[in-house]
């Protein structure tokens, strides 16, 4: 029985409780963990519930910051001036290492002072009742100061730009740089020399530093490229472009590309003649993050030299989208996917070029219609995210994609993901769930939504199927999102917008906007990605047409009858967020084709 007196006597847990955040069986326990605290460091009931009890920080420090008063912080790490960040980095890098130590320790930041009160320091801290936020005060000099909540997801977001972590390995490569050179046989390795120097220190720093580095700066892929001359390339695709990051000079590529292999699994170093795929898994920063090796065999200027390029795919599950709304479907697009997705049976098709985003959009589908009365299934090679609620295929040399396909018919599936319809026989039994009533989801490589029907008709699926099984087809593309930096655009380019098909004059109207570079982008403009969709419902009159197609599809008429019904072309999707500021001109241009 919780004591009468519990508001005199803890106001957390009264409020807490009060609320309806925890029950009262929680609050007796941590009331008992905080009296048998005596003799420790003193904790309050908060931090007790986020220590002990794994509540979320966020939910149980901002009604503690309400009840005491603190101000809450919300900031929105994209409109803090550049200015702003450069003063807090200042203040902390003039930090002795003991009081830097202490404010990452805490989770406090030296925010800003206050406006109109002069020497007022304001704190932003995780937890504005820690104890230690006092000393902390104290050390900065500061006259006066106010202690602000700020919420833990953006203090781990700031302090990434603020304090960036350490990459312990490259750290290494600077302070001891090794020049690796091995001599070869004239037509062949020396197997022993390499087996030497791939053991040294430096190319294991360069790996393991490149994997962070990838990570840390947004990068999908890491690229290993073999050069004559005895270099190698580490190259990061930041944004859909490929950036040079690190030329590792002085080294045979053979000796890079056998680290590689070494720190992966499922990797055969002294295989150098065909494809492989493996992969790696790290901790880094806290989260375990997962890579796809593919190795590849080159063609060398020397007879002495078996080259390999390598491609690591980061699979990041913190990039993993859950909302719907976060994609960027919007109009006509949106309405009609999210009718597609809640039928209870049907096809569901995502087309579009390798990377551009067509695995995000499905996990955000799966995501809207998964719940624990169905059976989510899904087979797909190889996996990229592990989807929380559904059943995920293991594909391997004793079940391969073909067996498992057959297989989820006999398994009460009733929604299923098929992760790639790449041949005649994956397309059928895709087709046959979505038509024996399964919500089915897939992905083919066509250029358009249009397409994908002429694709799939190719491949030998029945015209009738085609119409009747699918709910939805929608094209992809990602563009570049402008940078904070970008400037309004005032004077057209007119050969650009004549090429475009655009009126000059009529786009006068809107606020267009170019890129002009800066340190957050790195120079280019462009500041992360967003996706344009090209959505293809099944109306009653586009079934017709493709019941109708007899010897072959006529796809103009379907992509016709489409833009009758509401649907943009890609292009068009991507100059609709043109208007909305997100994008330029030149880069929907760049991204996607004309009709």
């Amino acid at each position: 029985m919780i004591d009468s007196n519990l508001e005199m006597t803890d106001k957390i847990g009264y409020l807490l409780l009060k609320k309806g955040i925890i029950n009262v069986e929680t609050l007796e326990k941590a009331l008992k963990i905080k009296q048998s605290d005596e003799g420790k460091v003193k904790r309050n009931l908060a931090q007790i519930l986020v220590e002990d009890f794994n509540y979320d920080h966020d939910t149980i420090f901002r009604q503690v910051s309400i009840l005491y008063a603190f101000r809450e912080l919300n900031i929105k790490l994209e409109e803090i001036p550049e200015s702003r960040i450069e003063e807090i980095k200042k203040v902390i890098n003039s930090c002795p290492e003991d009081l830097k130590k202490q404010m990452l320790e805490h989770k406090v930041i030296p925010f800003q002072y206050d406006d109109k009160i002069k020497d007022k320091l304001i704190l932003a801290a995780i937890d504005p009742t820690n104890r230690s936020i006092t000393k902390i005060a104290y050390a900065l000099n500061a006259k006066k100061y106010e202690v602000s909540y700020i919420r833990k997801k953006d203090y781990q977001r700031l302090i990434q730009i603020l304090v960036p972590p350490e990459n312990e390995f490259l750290k290494a490569m600077e302070e001891s740089p090794q020049e690796i050179s091995i001599e070869a046989k004239e037509d062949s390795l020396d197997e022993e020399a390499l087996e030497a120097e791939i053991n040294k220190s430096a190319l294991i720093n360069l790996v393991e530093g490149a994997l962070i580095e990838g990570v840390r700066k947004g990068a999908s892929d890491i690229h290993f490229v073999p050069k004559t001359g005895n270099k190698t390339d580490v190259l990061l695709r930041i944004d859909g472009d490929l950036k040079l990051w690190f030329t590792q000079e002085n080294t045979w590529p053979e000796a890079v590309i056998a680290v590689v292999k070494d720190r992966a699994k499922g990797l055969d170093r002294f295989e150098r003649e065909k494809a492989q795929d493996g992969f790696i898994q790290r901790e880094i920063d806290n989260h375990t993050i997962r890579f796809r090796v593919s190795v590849l065999p080159m063609v060398g200027t020397e007879l002495k030299n078996k080259f390999e390029s390598i491609v690591i795919r980061i699979l990041d599950d913190r990039k993993v989208i859950k909302d719907l709304s976060k994609l960027g479907l919007t109009g006509y697009a949106n309405d009609a996917f999210v009718k597609a997705i809640t039928k209870p049976q049907g096809m569901v098709i995502l087309t579009g070029p390798t990377g551009s985003g067509k695995s995000t959009t499905l996990v955000a589908a799966l995501y809207q219609v998964i719940d624990p009365t169905v059976n989510v299934l899904t087979v797909e090679d190889p996996v990229e995210y592990v989807i929380e609620g559904a059943r995920q295929l293991k594909i391997g040399h004793k079940m391969n994609f073909e067996q498992a396909i057959r297989a989820i018919l006999r398994h009460d599936p009733d929604i299923v993901l098929v992760g790639e319809m790449r041949d005649k026989e994956t397309a059928e039994v895709a087709i046959k769930l979505a038509n024996t009533g399964h919500l089915t989801f897939s992905t083919l490589h066509t250029n358009d939504a249009p397409s994908a029907v002429s694709r799939l008709y190719k491949m030998g699926i029945e015209p009738f199927l085609i119409a009747y099984a699918i709910n939805i087809i929608v094209a992809q593309r990602l563009v570049r999102k402008l940078c904070d930096c970008k400037k309004r655009v005032n004077n057209f380019d007119h050969s650009l917008m004549a090429s475009a098909g655009l009126n000059v004059d009529e786009w006068r109207n809107y606020e267009i906007y170019e890129p002009v570079g800066c340190p957050k982008c790195g120079n280019t403009g462009y500041k992360g990605r967003i996706a344009v969709h090209e959505a293809l419902y099944f109306t009653r009159e586009i079934r017709q047409l493709i019941v109708q197609a007899g010897d072959d599809v006529d796809e103009e008429n379907i992509r016709l009858q489409a833009k009758k019904d509401g649907m943009l072309t890609l292009r068009e999707a991507g100059l609709e967020k043109v208007k909305l500021g997100l994008t330029s001109i030149q880069e929907v241009m760049a991204s996607t084709t004309d009709d």
